[in-house]
C-alpha cells in the first residue's frame, strides 16, 4: 500500500473516532426514568418511630398494624437536563433505569415548576379520593365538603400568605357556604369582582384555628387572581390526614386507601408482610393505569417486598419487566386488592398478572 494511502486511512479513521467520540457528548431530547424512594404508608415519612406519619387519624378509633404498605415512586431527570447520548445509549442498554422521550414527561411549553404543580395537585387529589373510597368501603359516608386551597403559585401573590390545605369559609367578607361546585364558584366569583392589584381578605381555617389572611391580586387577561388553585374536599366524622413531602402525583392513591384502612379496622391487611403497590384511584375505588411501572417493581424488590399490587392495565408491562422474587398481583378496584390481600394472608394465590 502506498505511504500516502495508508497515512490518509490513518488520519481518516482518526477523525471518524474523534467525531463518533464527539457524537456521544451531543445533547439529544430524552430523560432519565429510575427506581424512586418506597415509603411505608403504615409509617413515617422518614422511617423512624418518632418520624411524621404518612396517614394521620383522629376523632376516632384506630388500631395497631403489623408489616408494611410501601408507595412506590419514581426518580425523573429535571427538565433543564441535557441528557448526553452516550448517556441515552447506556440507559437503553441496562434493566434498572428507562429512557424516553423528554415530551412524554415534560409536555412542549410546560415549564419544571408547572410540571411540579400539576404533580402536586394530583397527589392531592389522589389523597382525597384515597380518603372518599377508603371510607367507602368501611360504609363510612361524607357529612358534607368544603373548598380548600389545592396549591399556591411560587411568587404570586399568595404565595407565603395562603397555604394548601387551607379552607376558605370567606372572600372579602363574602361567606362560602359548602364545597361542591358552588362553593368554588363563590370563591371565584369574589376575585374576579376585584380590581387586578386590588387587596383582598381570605378567612381561612388552618390547624384548626380561623385566622384572616390579606394578599394581593395580579393582572390575568383583564381579571384578578391570586396564584392559588382551589377544589372541593368531602368532609367525614373523623379527620384523616395525609402528609408526604416533595412527592408529587397520583399513583400513589390505592395504597394510602389500604393503609387507612389497615388503621381502621382489627385486620392487619398484609399479614405481616412486605406489600408494595401502585395505582390511581378515583372515589369509587376504581384502580387506575400509573406511568414508569418497571421502574417502580425494581424499586418495590430493592426495598424487600414480595407482593406487587399493580393496576390490571399495567400487568402486561410489568410482567415483560418482572423482578424476580416479585409476586405481580393484578387488581381493578380497591375490592380486588383487599380480596388479594385475604387471599395472601390465608396462604392462597391470588389472581396475577
Amino acid at each position: 500500500m502506498p505511504r500516502r494511502r495508508a497515512v490518509t486511512l490513518a488520519v481518516s479513521g482518526t477523525l471518524l473516532a474523534g467525531f463518533a467520540a464527539g457524537a456521544l457528548f451531543q445533547s439529544v431530547p430524552y430523560a432519565e426514568l429510575t427506581p424512586g424512594p418506597t415509603f411505608n404508608v403504615l409509617g413515617t415519612q422518614d422511617g423512624t418511630a418518632s418520624g411524621t406519619p404518612l396517614i394521620t387519624i383522629t376523632g376516632t378509633k384506630t388500631y395497631p398494624t403489623a408489616g408494611q404498605l410501601r408507595m412506590v415512586t419514581v426518580g425523573v431527570s429535571e427538565e433543564s437536563y441535557q441528557m448526553p447520548l452516550g448517556e441515552a445509549i447506556a440507559g437503553w442498554l441496562s434493566s434498572d433505569q428507562a429512557i424516553v422521550p423528554k415530551e412524554t414527561i415534560y409536555p412542549a411549553g410546560q415549564t419544571q415548576q408547572q410540571s411540579d404543580a400539576q404533580n402536586t395537585q394530583e397527589m392531592t387529589d389522589s389523597q382525597d379520593s384515597a380518603v372518599t373510597a377508603a371510607l367507602a368501603a368501611l360504609n363510612i359516608k361524607p357529612t358534607g365538603s368544603e373548598v380548600v386551597i389545592a396549591s399556591v403559585t411560587d411568587g404570586g401573590p399568595a404565595a407565603g400568605k395562603l397555604q394548601a390545605g387551607d379552607v376558605i369559609d370567606a372572600v372579602d367578607g363574602t361567606s362560602v357556604a359548602s364545597g361542591g361546585q358552588t362553593g368554588m364558584n363563590e370563591v371565584t366569583s369574589a376575585i374576579q369582582k376585584l380590581a387586578p392589584g386590588a387587596q383582598v381578605t381570605f378567612e381561612v381555617s388552618r390547624d384548626g384555628k380561623k385566622q384572616a389572611i390579606t394578599t394581593g391580586s395580579e393582572n390575568n387577561g383583564g381579571k384578578a387572581e391570586v396564584g392559588v388553585s382551589i377544589e372541593s374536599e368531602n368532609v367525614f366524622p373523623f379527620t384523616v390526614a395525609i402528609q408526604l413531602n416533595n412527592v408529587g402525583g397520583p399513583s400513589a392513591g390505592m395504597m394510602f386507601a389500604l393503609g387507612i384502612i389497615d388503621k381502621l379496622t382489627d385486620t392487619n391487611l398484609t399479614g405481616g408482610r412486605v406489600v408494595a403497590g401502585t395505582g390511581t384511584i378515583d372515589a369509587a375505588g376504581n384502580v387506575g393505569a400509573i406511568g414508569g411501572i418497571q421502574m417502580k417493581t425494581i424499586g418495590a424488590r430493592d426495598a424487600g417486598a414480595t407482593v406487587f399490587l399493580a393496576p390490571a392495565s399495567n400487568c402486561a408491562e410489568a410482567k415483560a419487566n418482572e423482578p424476580s422474587g416479585l409476586e405481580l398481583v393484578k387488581v381493578n378496584t380497591l375490592k380486588d386488592a383487599l380480596n388479594a390481600l385475604t387471599d395472601i394472608r390465608e396462604g392462597k394465590t391470588p389472581p396475577l398478572c
